[in-house]
């Protein structure tokens, strides 16, 4: 239990769990959802994870779940928001959209840019 309390402090502190909830007082749930999928990402055991169909070494995730900030988790908000498919899955869209968004948040926001305003891309 120790560790699953100093993870969740450091968790908190890294996503600015206060500033989310007051960013987005009618998605408090959604932020707290996220959260505790981190939480539960990072303090889990086993050898290995499986995100979007590909197994990955439990600490590669662990190492990016622990990178996560405020903008990943409302990046992810976003990209939620937005989708228009139907998901099955939501924990597993979840991880696999918390696990690349450091991967993928510049390049999808230089994307969005480029599509908006055509004339400063490049």
């Amino acid at each position: 239990m120790d560790e699953y309390q100093a993870y969740s402090k450091i968790i908190r502190e890294n996503i600015d769990m206060e500033s989310l909830v007051q960013r987005y007082p009618y998605e408090q749930k959604d932020v707290q959802e996220i959260y505790e999928l981190i939480v539960e990402t990072v303090v889990g055991k086993g050898g290995s994870m499986t995100i979007s169909g590909q197994r990955y070494p439990r600490e590669l995730v662990k190492s990016r779940f622990l990178k996560l900030n405020m903008s990943h988790v409302e990046y992810v908000m976003g990209c939620l928001r937005k989708n228009t498919t139907k998901v099955y899955n939501i924990k597993a869209y979840l991880l696999a959209a918390l696990f690349n968004a450091g991967a993928t948040m510049s390049n999808y926001y230089r994307a969005e840019v480029n599509h908006d305003m055509p004339q400063f891309a490049g």
